[in-house]
């Protein structure tokens, strides 16, 4: 009989750190996601599923925004709908690294990169809901935002960075 006890006490501790494990990993703030393309617009713009982190909602839009034109200058579009040219427009290898204080200067908050960027596209429903993933330490986010590709392009070419 003080076998089972032992037995009943010590399956209840297991159960419930395994438990606790699942419930700590399901946040899903700690995940990546790529960036989507969701469209073409006729003045050369792409409309964008991207997602960034935060402290709070609003610095993971302004992230969120950041990942986006990023995106279409450094890495390519390569997920969702193949409307979206999957070329960055900056091919040259380390691109990022060469031009580190270009990029540094263009993405500060209330930078240049916000010229290009807009929440356009973002659905009412998503305003509301505030599509997001939580953890104790930041937020995530996911907003619809439209990228002039062709402004930025026009731009980068201009500053003489390709």
């Amino acid at each position: 009989m003080v076998k089972i006890k032992y037995l009943a006490i010590f399956l209840m501790f297991v159960s419930s750190v395994t438990y606790a494990q699942k419930k700590k990993n399901r946040s899903g703030a700690r995940y990546t996601y790529d960036t989507k393309c969701m469209g073409t617009e006729m003045d050369g713009s792409y409309t964008l599923e991207s997602w960034g982190k935060g402290r709070n909602i609003f610095d993971a839009t302004e992230q969120a925004k950041k990942n986006a034109v990023r995106d279409v200058m450094l890495r390519g579009v390569k997920e969702g709908e193949g409307e979206c040219s999957r070329d960055a427009l900056i091919i040259s290898p380390k691109a990022e690294s060469k031009y580190e204080e270009y990029f540094a200067a263009f993405f500060t908050d209330d930078g240049p990169y916000l010229e290009f960027v807009s929440l356009k596209d973002e659905r009412i429903l998503n305003k509301v809901k505030r599509n997001l993933k939580r953890s104790k330490e930041m937020q995530q986010r996911m907003v619809v935002v439209r990228v002039n590709r062709l402004a930025l392009k026009k731009k980068l070419k201009e500053d003489k960075i390709r």
